[in-house]
């Protein structure tokens, strides 16, 4: 049993949480097989086991008899400090086992707005409805809907378990999978001048643009940028910065500036003709939605990994 202990290492003399657990109960049942049974074990492996703590100590702690087993003087000793030691034990079990079930039970997530708007609803009650079908207690969800590069803080400082953003590139210092694939639009309002052109709008006209945009930090600002700059193009300065893509809808439904959204934000109002679409020629707006979290590389165990299955699949 290593371990620390004010960064001095503890020494290989002390045995095994179970092996004194064994020794605990042949004292208290006063034989090696009683406590062998309590342990699920056979007699001789028990005795064997206690051996093995009797050369760790290097003292004898049992007296054996055809009648039983009882303590030596040293025995007793470290029966009475190993008792102590199982009781501290028992209560980091307990608030482990409290910690685990806290987790399973809830499930902070942190994501981009459209994430937050389009597909998480989806995703959330199709997590419930195999929770309930598998006899499981549903997870209560706490959502924060904000744009990636918050999300990306969210996780790292540990105020949520598991977040979605969009954009190019993973978060620094965060693990990733993706989960979806979007692209952006440029949509306009349909009495809008773009809607009569002929030919695509070019990159270098959406560039030069005043845009009803998304604020700083969003995925859908930054994808465009960059996908402008690969051009060797740099956005103009936003007519308006709006932080939700709903705003962003409304603003250009109501004769504003054109936009840039995801299709999943757009395709309700492109599909009933409150906004139109307008191609843009030679401009990848295509963009992945991943999930991000903190830790080892495997996804967080739990609702997290049930949630993260679920977005995969759909």
């Amino acid at each position: 049993m290593g371990g620390y202990r004010g960064g001095v290492p503890l020494s290989p003399h002390l045995p095994e949480l179970s092996a004194l657990e064994l020794l605990v109960d042949t004292a208290r049942t006063g034989s090696i097989g009683a406590a062998a049974r309590i342990h699920g074990i056979s007699q001789q492996a028990a005795s064997a086991r206690l051996r093995g703590v009797e050369a760790l100590v290097g003292a004898p702690l049992l007296l054996r008899s055809p009648r039983g087993s009882r303590l030596t003087e040293s025995g007793t000793v470290l029966v009475e400090w190993a008792a102590r030691l199982i009781d501290v034990a028992a209560e980091v079990d307990q608030g482990i086992a409290t910690l685990r079930a806290d987790r399973s039970e809830r499930l902070r997530v942190a994501a981009s707005m459209t994430v937050a708007e389009h597909l998480l609803p989806r995703w959330l009650i199709t997590v419930r409805a195999r929770q309930q079908t598998a006899g499981r207690s549903p997870t209560a969800v706490t959502l924060t809907a904000t744009n990636s590069d918050r999300v990306a803080e969210a996780v790292r400082s540990g105020e949520a378990d598991l977040g979605f953003v969009e954009g190019p590139t993973v978060p620094a210092g965060l693990r990733a999978q993706d989960v979806a694939r979007d692209e952006l639009v440029v949509v306009v309002a349909p009495s809008h001048p773009w809607t009569r052109r002929r030919a695509p709008l070019t990159a270098q006209e959406l560039a030069a643009t005043a845009l009803v945009a998304r604020e700083e930090g969003s995925g859908t600002r930054r994808v465009l940028e960059e996908a402008l700059a690969a051009k060797g193009l740099r956005l103009t300065v936003p007519a308006v910065e709006l932080t939700t893509s709903t705003g962003v809808r409304e603003a250009v439904r109501a004769g504003s500036a054109p936009a840039v959204l995801s299709r999943l934000a757009a395709e309700g109002d492109l599909g009933a003709g409150r906004l139109a679409a307008v191609p843009v020629a030679d401009l990848d707006l295509s963009r992945r939605l991943r999930a991000v979290w903190a830790g080892s590389s495997t996804p967080p165990a739990g609702a997290a990994r049930d949630l993260l299955a679920v977005a995969r699949s759909c």
